[in-house]
């Protein structure tokens, strides 16, 4: 685990200037609609905005398609339109508490997914609580999964290279969709975690150590917990739902997991990766300890989080290659 108290290192100084020009916490005062109304109205820098989009419906969910520009991109022995010439395929899954965050919202960061990996990427719309509680998520994401994966050549997209990523309630998604994937004999090849709820075990130090931190507060942990979670019987929970209880983790596709030394979730990403390691599954933890939850949103902004972004997106390159 990480140097807790004052012995670990101190808030990024840039992204503390970035807070402070720009606070915000996300909570559910007010209720889902202006819990909301306040996260669209972040401001949000354009990224990419010459990348080939199209939004459609599959399986019945909204998604938004990004296609890279992979024209230089051909292996050795391969030929334009040949399956070896064609991008993978991520699906990503948005943050949230699963109440808020939408394909808008989280625009910039698919475009930044798929230029990043330079693959296709498909932005999953799925439907929010409470007015869609647990597992309406899980059911739409997997749908367009298993859809991708039939369909990846309409997409211009190899069939054989596909991996999931998720931030904060999506990386919980992503999870999910790997233990799905599995027992349907869907190879991933990786799973994106970026600070994931995975164990829903709010006794991990990082809940109370960072119980009042910048972006996300344990508070606001349980909050949104509850809400997607209406009427599931947390004593013995679906894996689905939370995937460190699954009855095994053996066989399930390699993992990433991107934690934040200032988050209430921190611990519970790296005991997800000691528990995938023991289960043996490849899962690699990168825990950027001066960072925040959420930190994506400051790629580009805070050199810190550019770091860490880009190590995270050259993993999931390296893994579709």
């Amino acid at each position: 685990m990480p140097e807790s108290g004052t012995d670990r290192p101190a808030l990024d100084a840039i992204l503390e200037k970035v807070l402070e020009a720009v606070p915000f916490q996300l909570t559910m005062d007010g209720g889902p609609d202006e819990a909301r109304a306040r996260f669209a109205a972040l401001p949000r820098r354009e990224v990419h905005p010459d990348l080939r989009t199209e939004d459609r419906a599959v399986e019945g969910v909204p998604v938004r398609i990004y296609w890279p520009d992979v024209a230089e991109d051909h292996p050795p022995g391969s030929t334009p339109g040949s399956l070896r010439s064609r991008p993978p395929v991520v699906l990503f899954f948005h943050g949230g508490g699963w109440v808020v965050g939408d394909v808008d919202t989280y625009d910039g960061t698919a475009r930044e997914h798929a230029v990043g990996t330079g693959a296709v990427v498909v932005s999953v719309d799925y439907r929010l609580a409470p007015e869609h509680p647990y597992p309406a998520a899980v059911d739409d994401v997997w749908a367009v999964t298993r859809w991708v994966a039939a369909h990846a050549d309409e997409l211009g997209a190899d069939p054989s290279r596909i991996a999931v990523a998720g931030d904060s309630a999506g990386g919980n998604l992503a999870a999910a969709v790997a233990l799905l994937a599995r027992d349907a004999g869907l190879d991933l090849r990786l799973q994106l975690l970026w600070y994931p709820a995975t164990t829903w075990d709010s006794s991990l130090p990082s809940f109370t150590e960072n119980a009042d931190a910048p972006i996300l507060g344990r508070g606001a942990v349980g909050a949104f917990s509850r809400l997607y979670a209406a009427g599931v019987d947390l004593s013995d929970p679906p894996a689905t739902l939370v995937p460190a209880r699954a009855e095994s983790l053996s066989g399930l596709a390699p993992a990433y997991i991107a934690v934040a030394g200032y988050d209430p979730l921190r611990d519970d990403g790296i005991r997800y990766a000691e528990l995938l390691a023991a289960a043996g599954v490849p899962a690699q933890v990168h825990n950027a300890q001066t960072l925040v939850h959420g930190y994506l949103g400051y790629h580009g902004v805070v050199p810190a989080a550019t770091e860490a972004v880009d190590l995270a997106l050259g993993a999931l390159r390296g893994a579709l290659a």
